[in-house]
């Protein structure tokens, strides 16, 4: 059995350290205590309502074919603000094509689904309140293989005559286009040369004669990937 330990001395104390709480004067000192700090509450959440304002801005995202993108910022914004995203000027609506995403306690993002060429363009986030309103922009910047999505096709000619052979190309970064005939690599002149448009490639033989009969091969190649395709001219 343990020793039982001693009894502590509580010191009085010192004179004029207590408080009496049925005291007027402690009670109107505690009215103004709590007054004050109300006051103090009630002049931060007015600082705290305003404008929203953007914290972390938008940042241009690459976005490969076929995969997801995600434009994130930050906003500040008291009361809780509406959120619209758009692209190049056009409302984007919630949906199985764009998400849109919060997460607390600031975060506001865009998720971009299967992505496309045509996704490429100038997106813009605006955050409105009863206070006002702000805005930021980015880019999404969209890498697809070359491809060839219509070759040429192949095609009959009299000597003399004019020829022209016409692939539809896709690819961005834009791709580097060639044409071959029999393998051979095509040496442009004034009478055989080809064009390149944003989405085609157009060779163009003029005076055919008979040395021009052949098979023409058109590619495409850019950082993401290569693409071919053939077509014959027969000359009559």
């Amino acid at each position: 059995m343990s020793k039982a330990a001693p009894k502590k001395v509580v010191a009085p104390p010192p004179p004029g350290c207590t408080l009496d709480i049925n005291d007027p004067q402690v009670q109107n000192a505690a009215i103004r205590i709590q007054a004050s700090y109300r006051g103090h509450r009630s002049r931060q959440e007015l600082k705290e309502k305003g404008p929203p304002r953007v914290l972390q801005a938008l940042k241009d995202v690459m976005l490969i074919e076929g995969s997801a993108a995600r434009l994130e910022c930050r906003v500040s914004a008291f009361p809780d603000p509406f959120i619209r995203w758009l692209k190049d000027g056009r409302e984007l609506k919630d949906g199985p094509k764009y998400r849109y995403v919060f997460e607390d306690p600031d975060i506001v993002a865009l998720v971009v689904r299967d992505g496309e060429l045509a996704d490429l363009g100038l997106y813009t986030i605006t955050v409105r309140n009863t206070f006002g309103d702000c805005s930021d922009s980015a880019r999404i910047l969209v890498e697809v293989p070359a491809k060839i999505e219509k070759g040429p096709e192949s095609t009959k000619a009299k000597r003399g005559a004019t020829v022209t052979l016409t692939a539809h190309i896709s690819g961005e970064p834009a791709p580097d286009v060639g044409w071959a005939k029999d393998g051979e690599d095509i040496e442009e002149d004034d009478r055989v040369f080809y064009d390149i448009g944003s989405n085609s490639t157009t060779l163009t033989i003029k005076r055919v004669a008979a040395s021009d009969a052949g098979k023409y091969e058109v590619f495409v190649e850019n950082s993401l990937g290569t693409d071919e395709s053939f077509a014959r001219l027969d000359v009559l």
